[in-house]
């Protein structure tokens, strides 16, 4: 995360094969629009939720391509609750909890950071990206 020091990112847990994985379109059409302007929009695939991201790290990263047009950066899948829960959805989920918890509940859950790295807003996996352009453009 080191190396994206002062730019503001868009932070989602990802998955291939979930019925909210047309939202791909909406971010790669923020990171478009937004990343001349400093905005790092960046995937954290995940599989904790029914098995919705079946790919392999190999494939996955094409399969986004091919059918969503993705070119903002996608990690290694990871975890996002429990034991092996990675260290920057600690940090987030330790900042800005959820409605009652602060366990990640779907796939397409978001964190919008600003550029000295404090958690602006937590979004709903449903909320669309397009929905989040006022605020990313708050913080740019």
């Amino acid at each position: 995360m080191e190396s994206f020091k002062g730019k503001p990112i868009l932070i989602i847990n990802t998955a291939t094969k979930c019925g909210l994985t047309p939202q791909f379109d909406g971010l790669e059409k923020l990171h478009q629009t937004y990343k001349d302007k400093g905005l790092v929009v960046l995937g954290f695939p995940c599989n904790q939720f029914a098995g919705q991201e079946p790919e392999t790290n190999e494939t996955m990263e094409s399969a986004c391509k091919i059918n969503h047009g993705v070119t903002f950066q996608l990690t290694e899948k990871i975890d996002v609750n429990g034991e092996h829960t990675h260290p920057v959805f600690q940090y987030l989920k330790k900042k800005k909890g959820g409605f009652l918890t602060s366990r990640i509940k779907w796939n397409f859950t978001k964190f919008l950071v600003d550029k000295e790295g404090k958690v602006i807003k937590r979004y709903a996996p449903t909320t669309v990206p397009s929905k989040i352009a006022a605020d990313i453009q708050k913080i740019i």
